[in-house]
């Protein structure tokens, strides 16, 4: 399900009670834990953390008019969802995190290659997505992102 909203307040002021408490839970920590150089701003229907033009000027290499998209989160029919580019890029940081995962749930991860789904919102491993939040800095992601996902010339 994607979002015509402009913002992130308004997309979080969009979701029904429920949701709204753990969505706002999870973009406080977010924030929290963002290293310096990412902006939040709304992208692909979502919440979504990108790094701007201003420090990465080719932008993203399917649209290069939008900035250099890293992490993103949504509320989805069946569950929240936590979308996370660097553990897609970097077996590293994914087998960290899949490792890490049963120290903080006692259910099973639910993840496609960048994608976490959390049908049991109140069991969102908050700290544990604060923590893999600081691993990435900006120059971090735009090195793994060429290095990945842009054509050698």
């Amino acid at each position: 399900m994607t979002s015509d909203a402009k913002n992130p307040e308004e997309y979080i002021n969009s979701l029904p009670e429920d949701r709204k408490i753990y969505m706002e839970k999870l973009r406080n920590v977010i924030l929290k834990n963002l290293p310096k150089g990412f902006q939040e701003g709304m992208g692909y229907g979502m919440m979504g953390y990108s790094v701007p033009h201003s420090i990465y000027p080719n932008g993203y290499h399917c649209k290069p008019s939008d900035p250099l998209p890293f992490m993103g989160f949504a509320s989805q029919k069946n569950s929240i969802n936590f979308y996370h580019m660097g553990i897609y890029a970097n077996k590293e940081l994914y087998d960290w995190f899949v490792g890490e995962y049963p120290k903080h749930s006692t259910r099973k991860l639910d993840m496609g290659k960048s994608c976490m789904r959390f049908k049991k919102f109140e069991e969102i491993p908050f700290d544990l997505i604060g923590e893999l939040v600081t691993k990435v800095s900006v120059e971090d992601w735009i090195a793994t992102y060429e290095s990945a996902f842009t054509k050698k010339k």
